[in-house]
């Protein structure tokens, strides 16, 4: 499969993701009254869970785990790479952007996302999805 093919079924995944972190954000951010970090932390690491699900059986299907043990080597992986990311890159440019800039919690939601969508693809696909790692570990 070609890395744009693979980076549009990528970016599919993440979009709806986003949409789930985005909309878990701000309910808890406005309904809830939960602190920023940590409401960033929550809506994240649903949407890592989220799209570890979907990246296995859409975007990474053909090197898919063969037994629970590589499952969660690759979810551990999987965490460590774009969860790390995501939960640093989001927490620290939602803060900015909300706190720092007065942002709206959308907005800065989006914009965090966006701008971390780009490193997790490329974690994904030389880490965490590898075919090298995939044929290592069975």
């Amino acid at each position: 499969m070609t890395r744009c093919r693979r980076f549009g079924k990528f970016s599919v995944v993440g979009l709806v993701g986003a949409a789930l972190q985005l909309l878990v954000f701000d309910w808890l951010v406005e309904a809830c009254h939960v602190p920023t970090p940590a409401a960033v932390a929550v809506a994240v690491e649903i949407v890592v869970l989220h799209n570890f699900l979907w990246h296995e059986r859409f975007t990474w299907r053909e090197r898919g785990a063969t037994g629970l043990r590589h499952k969660a080597a690759r979810l551990w992986r999987f965490h460590a790479a774009n969860g790390l990311v995501s939960l640093a890159g989001n927490a620290l440019l939602s803060w900015l952007l909300l706190d720092e800039v007065k942002a709206p919690p959308l907005l800065a939601g989006v914009t965090a996302i966006a701008l971390c969508a780009p490193i997790n693809f490329l974690l994904a696909d030389r880490w965490v999805f590898s075919a090298t790692i995939y044929l290592e570990e069975r």
